[in-house]
């Protein structure tokens, strides 16, 4: 082979080497994409920069100290990272790791709205106890592989059906993704927090522990006294009137939409810029 065909041939081999593993990264930023491991990710560029600064400032302690997380944190990685590694593990196996991943839409938001306004006011009059998570930006696969999974149209008539006493999905928690019905008979963690009234019961717990955890919102309907619950980053808006359920539940909703018209919007004008 000619040296100026062996060079051409390693220029291509290269490029596509380099695009093959930007493309296996941005499968795996897809995965876990809209799960804790983004929090823990941010968590290791911090104590990246602060190495990176300790050793520009002369900090010899603190340099040493990173230094030490930074070289025994691979095992820690794997360990903190075992569902997510074990999912993306599985979509391989499954062929999905290759597939394209779609986004919901500004009418399923409102569907799923109105779905939810329309169940809880009906389940409240009737004193039917209820617990619906919504996922937002921080994912909860894990919490949805514990019930049974639907990945159904969300609709009020079939929130009701999920949640009337003595069926099969009653007990536990329904959790929405993308606008659908991915899971009912859910377990949540429950909140351990020492200032939560003891007059609340396990769904009002079980709501409080998953804010805490996540970023979802979380509706709860009183089997005792039929109020309706909002929870939302640790915090609990009790005996909601159907006007203020209305108006916090939209507003949280559509703030989650538009940071995602945002940042979409934002890699389009890149996109555009760099074309």
């Amino acid at each position: 082979m000619p040296f100026a065909d062996w060079t051409i041939w390693k220029y291509i081999s290269s490029i596509v080497d380099i695009l093959l593993v930007w493309y296996v990264i941005y499968k795996l930023i897809n995965i876990i994409k809209g799960t804790k491991a983004v929090q823990l990710l941010k968590g290791i560029l911090v104590i990246l920069v602060v190495r990176i600064a300790s050793d520009f400032f002369g900090l010899t302690t603190l340099s040493w100290m990173m230094q030490q997380v930074i070289t025994y944190g691979f095992l820690a990685i794997i360990i903190i990272f075992q569902p997510e590694l074990r999912r993306a593990l599985e979509q391989l196996g499954r062929g999905r790791f290759f597939s394209r991943s779609t986004s919901s839409d500004d009418e399923g938001q409102e569907r799923t709205v109105e779905a939810i306004l329309k169940a809880a006011d009906y389940m409240a009059k009737r004193r039917i106890g209820a617990l619906i998570s919504i996922e937002r930006e921080t994912g909860m696969s894990d919490y949805i592989e514990t019930g049974i999974g639907l990945n159904s149209r969300i609709s009020s008539e079939l929130l009701i059906n999920i949640f009337i006493p003595n069926t099969p999905l009653h007990d536990g928690a329904v959790v929405i993704q993308k606008n659908n019905v991915a899971a009912a008979a859910c377990y949540l963690p429950l909140s351990e927090s020492p200032f939560i009234s003891k007059e609340l019961g396990t769904r009002h717990r079980a709501a409080l522990g998953i804010s805490e955890v996540t970023d979802s919102v979380t509706i709860v309907v009183s089997e005792e006294t039929g109020g309706i619950s909002l929870t939302k980053n640790g915090e609990l808006h009790r005996d909601l009137g159907a006007e203020e359920f209305r108006e916090l539940l939209t507003r949280e909703l559509s703030v989650n939409s538009k940071s995602k018209q945002a940042s979409s919007a934002r890699w389009n004008w890149r996109g555009k810029n760099n074309g």
